[in-house]
């Protein structure tokens, strides 16, 4: 591949990723969609959980194995090293996509509000959406897609280091990220079966996808991220931590 057709397919699979993303916001709350996550005819329950319970299943076998240090040395023997992370990012896009398009409604009701009530829950998805963008943006959001290392192959220059940092909502949890996209699963003024299956299921999935992620940061950054997770919590806010943390250590 040219650089210029790898800088392009860097593009084309950040903006794929953004459309999906977009599209799930929307499938989610049920907003100026064709499909939602509880449109289409009801059948079986067990088929419907079976083939929901898969669909995710895909998605995070996917999403994990290709993140995998062991598996981009063997990918990237096909691939450029440099469109590595775009085809990363493409396959969460299609694999996510195909997520909501085949998921099977289970349109049981848990709860509902309306109307002013369901304000809150739209301000809260609102809330979790901010807080993934601002997350990737704090980190380095083009890195994170693909665009940097398309760019630095289009202008022959090697990629920076990784470096160990905590800016800003990294002081506050170790994922803001990962804490956003759970808000958005469950932030909805109307929650069926299918949602909260959908939503449980992809929170088990983002809390052991953590569990590796972890794994493979302490390898990276050794004692420097084990200090970070004595101190930081995973996913939920937790104020008196680091007072206890600090009391606890010894002088």
């Amino acid at each position: 591949m040219s650089r210029i057709t790898i800088t392009l397919y860097g593009v084309l699979c950040y903006a794929s990723f953004n459309a999906v993303f977009l599209y799930l916001v929307a499938f989610l709350l049920e907003i100026g969609v064709p499909k939602t996550i509880n449109s289409g005819d009801a059948g079986s329950t067990a088929n419907a959980v079976l083939i929901n319970l898969a669909l995710i299943a895909a998605f995070g076998l996917s999403h994990s194995v290709m993140a995998r240090e062991g598996f981009k040395r063997r990918w990237t023997r096909y691939i450029p090293k440099a469109a590595e992370r775009s085809t990363y990012v493409l396959q969460s896009s299609l694999f996510l996509g195909c997520t909501m398009y085949f998921w099977q409604p289970m349109p049981s009701t848990i709860w509902q509000v309306e109307g002013v009530l369901s304000w809150p829950f739209y301000a809260a998805a609102a809330a979790g959406c901010g807080l993934v963008l601002i997350s990737t943006f704090l980190i380095d959001h083009f890195e994170l897609f693909g665009l940097k290392q398309v760019w630095s192959n289009q202008r022959v220059r090697a990629m920076p280091e990784a470096d160990f940092c905590t800016p800003f909502l990294y002081r506050i949890v170790r994922h803001p990220m990962q804490l956003g996209i759970v808000i958005l699963f469950v932030a909805t003024p109307h929650m069926t079966v299918g949602h909260m299956l959908f939503a449980v299921a992809m929170i088990a999935y983002v809390r052991i996808g953590l569990h590796f992620e972890e794994r493979a940061l302490v390898r990276q950054f050794g004692d420097r991220y084990r200090a970070y997770q004595l101190t930081t919590p995973m996913l939920l806010p937790l104020p008196g931590r680091r007072l206890r943390q600090r009391t606890s250590t010894p002088a």
